[in-house]
């Protein structure tokens, strides 16, 4: 049998793959992370087994040592495996580092790509990530780094790089990286985003420049948005939010 790594998405369960919703209504074991929709973890059979790997800041309810074990165990064993993670597999979600272990263990498995929260929230948002003649590229960065690790990130390269900056894993530390890119050469006013719970009913975004970024404390999970597209605002998501508010109940006895 096959360890499937699937995207979920951003959060709205409607956003998930077809494929990773067949995958969901056929699996036998299935290993979801924090962030993924109650409403997708349903979609599994009742006879599933599920094992919440919820990973949160400064607390794993399972290492990654151990998730890595369960998905070769369950998958040596021929078990359907469907190991669901939030946005996709392979954008800051560890799906390399599983796939690596279920193929040096010789398990099969297969990549369900997802859509990834930095494209997403923006979106949700009402802003485009590029837009012509107005932002041309997109870095999408993390700001979940290790300052003693091997690699960290090099933001003096970022800032440099004229077009959208996108942050992820970045709330907590959003006044440095704010610092950072200024010291880089980023403008004080250039404009700055970031959208909690991007997708989701109860979405907030916030708008304003890179020096007021992280002035304030920034809830987690958000996504940051930094550059001229973060001053656009095609809203959209919210007025859908609020014409189902308003639309009136009907009364079953009429």
């Amino acid at each position: 049998m096959t360890v499937y790594l699937v995207g979920a998405g951003p959060g709205d369960p409607e956003l998930i793959t077809v494929k990773g919703a067949r995958l969901l209504a056929q699996a036998e074991v299935l290993v979801h992370d924090r962030l993924v929709s109650p409403e997708l973890c349903d979609l599994v059979p009742d006879t599933c087994e599920r094992v919440n790997a919820a990973k949160r800041p400064r607390h794993h309810a399972m290492p990654q040592d151990e998730i890595n074990a369960l998905l070769i165990e369950r998958g040596l064993k021929g078990q359907r495996v469907v190991r669901l993670k939030g946005g996709d597999p392979f954008v800051f979600a560890r799906g390399g580092e599983e796939a690596s272990a279920l193929k040096a263990a010789g398990v099969r498995f297969e990549i369900v790509p997802g859509i990834t929260s930095a494209i997403a929230a923006p979106a949700y948002a009402g802003i485009p990530v590029t837009l012509r003649n107005r932002s041309l590229s997109i870095q999408i960065v993390t700001g979940h780094e290790d300052p003693n690790g091997d690699r960290t990130v090099d933001w003096d390269a970022i800032a440099k790089v004229d077009g959208t900056i996108v942050v992820l894993m970045g709330a907590g530390r959003a006044a440095d990286i704010a610092k950072r890119l200024q010291k880089a050469g980023r403008p004080a006013n250039t404009p700055a985003a970031f959208v909690h719970w991007g997708t989701y009913s109860h979405q907030i975004t916030w708008r304003g420049r890179l020096d007021q970024l992280g002035v304030d404390p920034i809830p987690s999970p958000s996504v940051l948005v930094i550059g001229d597209v973060a001053s656009i605002d095609l809203e959209w998501f919210a007025s859908i939010q609020e014409s189902e508010l308003e639309q009136p109940t009907t009364d079953p006895g009429h």
